[in-house]
This record gives C-alpha cells, structure tokens and sequence, in this order.
C-alpha cells in the first residue's frame, strides 16, 4: 500500500472498495498478471482515493472518464481488419495508443462488443484480426483484447472469454491503460500510471484554463519525446479539487504555478522546480539533472562495497 503522504494517495483506503475495485475491475491477461503481485498493493489504491474524492464509483469513472490526453486520433473506420502482421505492425506503430482485438470468429458476441466498445472512444485506434498467424505472432489466445501503448513499450491484454465480459468493461479497460507521451492524471488514467514500468514520474502541475496552456502542453510534449521509456510524463490540472493533494505534498501554492515536480517511485526521492513559463530546455535540464543524481545515489553503494573489500 502506498503510504498516505504519498502524492498518487491520499487517506486509508476502505476495505470493502479495495474488495470493489477487484471485483469490478476487467480481468487482465497474463502480461498483466505476471506483475500483479508488484503492483496490486499499489495499482487500486490512487485510483480509489480520487473515486472518494469525487464521490464517484469505477462504473462512473468508466462512463465520464475522458480522454488520457489534449490530442485525439482516430481511424476512419472502426475498427480497422488487419489481415497480416505487416498490417498490424503497422497499425500499432501508427499511434501511441492503440487497442486491438484478436478473434477467431469475427462476427462472434465477443467481438459485437468489442466493436461497440470502439465506437465508445472515438480518439483511440481500435483494430481487429482473426488472423491465425498475427494470433501467434503476438503470443495471444482468441477472444483477446490487447492494449499496445508507446509511452513504456508495454501492453496489456483483457481475456474476452470470460461471459460478463462487455463493452462497458472494455471500454473501462482501456480508459484505465491508456497512457501516453503526456497522460493526464484524473480517476481513470490513476491505476495505468501505477502500473507502468516507469517508475521515474515528471509532473507538469499547472492551470488548464490558462490561455498560455496550449503552448505549454506543445513544449511538455515535445520534451517528453526526449525522455520516452525512461519518465512517465503527467498532466496534473491545479484547477481540479481531486488534485489538491498532490499539489500539496510538493509543498507548492497555487501562486507559484507552474511547476514541474519529479518523484521516483520506489524510495520517494524526488525534486521541484517552480518557473514562470515551460521551456523544452529547462523541462530536459530539470530530467537530465535528476537523473544524474538517481545514477549517482546507485553508484555510491557499489562504491562502498568496493572500498571495504580494498
């Protein structure tokens, strides 16, 4: 459990909605179960202290969750049949996010819910194939839904075969895994953030109803390229109650935003920098600086250990 200073936590959590997350939540193939022991204590708890915040429940969260990030994308048809995995290659690197279903019989129940769950999310490429050889190719069992992103390399897979399995669970599915170059934090993207491998964490904590938040975001983006598979870059709304805290546990005010704040997972070592505008340099340098000084807190226990055996 993380601890209640922690900025993706807020109080102790119930009980009894850990127990309803669990049963509510989709059921995660096995690339997700291999690191569900690591990540369990961690995974539900963010997301169900902004559900206690904004009064909400996960099926709310699932039907007003919004898009992960300011840019949209989408496919003209949906979803797209990929046939080969040239095909499929090619759509999962057309995108940073992107969900395709792998189904033996296209025209099964299975696959009628996938296709309305992609109707559900417009700005989300959604693909589908009953390929033998993508099957195979992509390790994956039919009646599959798999979430590819690029932001970490990872993916996450939803076993379709189980029968209470809906549109409404995939959909929920992928509000909760779809992270990108920049994810907005809020209710849904919370347990997608906990559960990526990126355990380096830059926030941008600034007003979204600025006029100058446009070209802020531009410049975030564009350093976050920099970084992609090595800092998980967040959009934290000031603007929000449910952030309060987060603002909060880095000791800021609203007077003094914007401002970035980086935090390492693990051992809470973290860093904030107030500044009046966003540059791609200062962003890179506030990185590169931190990431010098995690390298060196690494180095000094193999250091000392080679010292005593001298």
């Amino acid at each position: 459990m993380l601890p209640s200073h922690h900025p993706w936590s807020g109080c102790g959590i119930l009980q009894q909605l850990t127990r309803l997350m669990l049963r509510r939540g989709p059921e995660q193939g096995d690339v997700a179960k291999r690191r569900q022991a690591a990540t369990m204590g961690t995974s539900i708890f963010p997301c169900l202290f902004l559900i206690l915040l904004t009064r909400g429940s996960p099926a709310q969260c699932a039907e007003d969750g919004g898009s992960a990030s300011d840019g949209t994308a989408g496919t003209a048809e949906k979803p797209v049949l990929l046939n080969s995995i040239t095909d499929a290659d090619a759509f999962i690197g057309g995108a940073e996010v992107v969900v395709i279903g792998f189904f033996q019989e296209p025209e099964s129940s299975e696959a009628s819910e996938f296709r309305l769950a992609a109707g559900r999310i417009p700005e989300v490429p959604f693909g589908l194939s009953s390929s033998s050889a993508v099957l195979s190719h992509y390790g994956v069992a039919a009646n599959t839904v798999t979430l590819f992103r690029r932001v970490d390399n990872d993916r996450m897979d939803l076993d379709m075969n189980s029968k209470d399995t809906d549109a409404e669970k995939i959909t929920r599915f992928v509000r909760m895994n779809e992270l990108r170059l920049v994810t907005e934090y809020n209710p849904m993207t919370a347990i997608g953030v906990m559960q990526s491998s990126l355990q380096l964490h830059l926030l941008l904590i600034t007003d979204k109803m600025s006029p100058k938040h446009p070209e802020r975001m531009l410049r975030y983006q564009a350093a976050a390229e920099q970084f992609k598979g090595k800092i998980l870059f967040i959009l934290v709304d000031s603007n929000l109650k449910s952030n309060e805290h987060t603002v909060s546990y880095f000791k800021l005010k609203k007077s003094q935003l914007p401002a970035l704040a980086i935090f390492h997972m693990p051992d809470d070592e973290q860093d904030v920098l107030t500044l009046d505008e966003i540059s791609v340099e200062r962003v890179q340098d506030f990185c590169n600086r931190f990431l010098q000084r995690m390298q060196k807190k690494e180095d000094e226990p193999e250091e000392k250990a080679l010292n005593e055996e001298l």
